[in-house]
């Protein structure tokens, strides 16, 4: 009789012990011993080896090819890592360490380098080919399957998106909390330190303008979660008409009100008009308000600033007209799906531009009484790039039904400094617009009071500059006239302000600071210095110039800052980290390949 064959790791030595013995080895005993064990031959391991090896270095290879084809190779340059290595940077850190040691002098370097090294890494990612290739598929499947979005954007009900920094406002630790300005404070990087206290930057501001005999008013724009909660969670209906709030916002109010901060919260108005018309106040697929809320917040404004003595005009002839228009979202942008995905389509609303007695369409006007500083929550619905429409925005809706003039500085994000920053240059470069003001309103998106910077600007006494018909030169920099056409120059690049990775912010465009030396071209003094300002991207992709590294030599077309500031100054853009940079004349830029 045939014995039987037992498969087993059992060798032949203990195998031939074991034969005519009293028992065999049990499943248990042979698992035992086959547990941690694997046989591989010598010449599969070699080729195991090689494939791994292979696949780690094809990426970026294949990467660096399609780059170097592109003309823009940047593989074995790492913009980031040059940056951090600039000495100016560097001693600035250390010269301005948030704690004044000698060890913090060392976190304070390293804080910068490895914020630089994880920029440069994010962008590796964001521009990879196989990033490129995978990500819009993958996530058209997860959104729509699974209800996954990415980490800027929450997938809601109902075809309802929404931004991650103001779901994170309504649910994270109160904005005024000791430990959460604690740890906002510590989030900043040397040289871009967090001054997280909303109250001290208002409070400050404040004082600076009733020295000029100024008033201030506040106008904190409700984000999408305050109104449209239903669309987040089961827990709401939009019959409640709830409006939702940081848990230091009620705080926050009472302590405007004991300093005698005038303010105008708008979110029970929107909340109410909700409840009662049944109509959404914000965008299904954007962050920013319906037309109907905006223009309700504007006559709340309105009459807010009758009530401070602003009166009507009544002279403005200003007209409205009705145009429909269809937008895709902001938020829809961030989530990377392909140009021609239907899984969230655009949406049709209807616009009331306004215009001036002759028809041209309504501007700022710097004599009037109030000033405006405001942010994309002013700019929707007005700036056209952003996609909505133009020359309807708040406040134009504002000049509209004060029938009187109205100035206004503008700027998408970061509204708890960006506009204040704007003004103290323009009183730094000799324009005064604050002469003749009554009011200025200070709007800004509520999410600001947890993720914004309210850092002290100081706003100057205003020194006039004389005029030049030619080229302008402050010392050594340099500034086409203005009215003058473009001036081909080459230079030398010296510092790059810091730009946003496309779709990680709810804006598609994006202008950033450059400063350039040994500038050279027709009409150009010798030995110049210029800082210029250039696209960094456009419509959610990186331009040329994004790719320039400190000591890159550049060819480009200079303007003057003056003649396309009126269509580019609104847009969301980054300054060099030198303070006294920003401070001299820029010029606008156009990149020659």
């Amino acid at each position: 009789m045939t014995e039987p064959i037992y498969i087993s790791s059992v060798t032949p030595e203990e195998a031939a012990k074991l034969k005519g013995g009293t028992r065999q080895l049990t499943r248990e005993e042979v698992a035992e011993r086959e547990v941690g064990t694997t046989t591989v031959t010598p010449c599969l391991s070699r080729w195991l080896i090689a494939l791994f090896l292979l696949t780690i270095i094809a990426v970026p290879v294949i990467q660096h090819v399609i780059e170097v084809r592109a003309g823009k190779s940047r593989a074995f340059h790492p913009k980031a890592a040059d940056a951090a290595l600039i000495p100016g940077q560097a001693l600035q850190a250390s010269k301005n360490p948030p704690v004044p040691t000698a060890w913090g002098k060392i976190q304070a370097v390293n804080s910068l380098f490895l914020r630089d090294v994880k920029a440069y890494e994010k962008a590796q990612e964001d521009e990879s080919f196989l990033a490129v290739a995978a990500i819009p598929p993958t996530q058209a499947i997860t959104a729509a399957l699974l209800g996954l979005g990415n980490e800027q954007v929450y997938i809601g009900r109902d075809g309802w998106l929404f931004y991650q920094p103001e779901v994170g406002y309504l649910t994270n630790e109160g904005f005024l909390s000791k430990n959460f300005l604690r740890a906002r404070a510590r989030a900043g990087n040397a040289g871009d330190e967090v001054q997280p206290d909303p109250l001290k930057g208002i409070l400050d501001f404040r004082d600076q303008l009733a020295a000029r005999g100024i008033r201030l008013l506040l106008l904190p724009a409700p984000v999408k979660p305050i109104i449209e909660p239903e669309h987040l969670s089961f827990r709401y209906t939009p019959q409640t008409g709830v409006v939702l709030q940081n848990p230091s916002y009620a705080a926050f109010l009472k302590a405007l009100d004991a300093s005698g901060v005038d303010y105008l919260d708008v979110s029970g108005a929107l909340a109410a008009a909700k409840k009662e018309s049944g109509l959404p106040q914000f965008l299904k697929t954007d962050t920013h308000w319906t037309p109907e809320a905006m223009e309700l917040a504007a006559t709340l404004l309105v009459e807010k600033l009758w009530v401070l003595g602003i009166s009507s005009a009544d002279s403005a002839g200003l007209k409205h007209t009705t145009e429909t228009i269809a937008g895709r979202g902001d938020i829809a942008a961030m989530l990377k799906l392909t140009a021609t995905s239907t899984l969230y389509p655009p949406q049709t609303v209807t616009i009331h531009p306004v215009s001036k007695a002759d028809g041209s369409p309504w501007s700022p006007d710097p004599s009037a009484d109030v000033l405006v500083l405001g942010d994309s929550f002013t700019n929707i619905y007005s700036l056209e790039a952003m996609g909505w429409g133009k020359s309807a925005g708040f406040v134009e809706q504002v000049a509209f039904q004060l029938q009187s003039p109205v100035d206004a500085i503008l700027r998408n994000d970061a509204a708890a400094h960006a506009t204040r920053d704007l003004l103290a240059r323009e009183l730094t470069q000799g324009r005064d617009r604050l002469a003749g003001k009554k009011v200025v309103v200070w709007e800004f998106a509520m999410r600001e009071l947890s993720v914004g910077n309210w850092k002290l600007v100081n706003l100057p006494a205003v020194t006039p500059r004389t005029p030049m018909a030619t080229s302008v030169s402050t010392g050594s920099f340099y500034a086409p006239p203005d009215g003058g056409g473009p001036v081909r120059v080459t230079a030398t690049v010296t510092a790059l302000a810091k730009f946003p990775r496309p779709g990680s912010v709810p804006y598609k465009d994006h202008i950033f600071c450059v400063s350039l030396s040994n500038v050279s071209g027709p009409g150009v003094p010798a030995g110049s210095r210029a800082v210029v300002y250039l696209w960094s991207m456009r419509d959610n992709v990186l331009t040329f110039a994004s790719g320039w590294k400190t000591g890159d030599l550049v060819t480009l077309n200079l303007k003057s800052w003056g003649d396309v500031a009126p269509d580019h100054e609104r847009f969301n853009r980054s300054e060099l980290d030198d303070d006294k940079l920003q401070l001299e004349t820029p010029c606008w830029g156009e990149p020659l390949k």
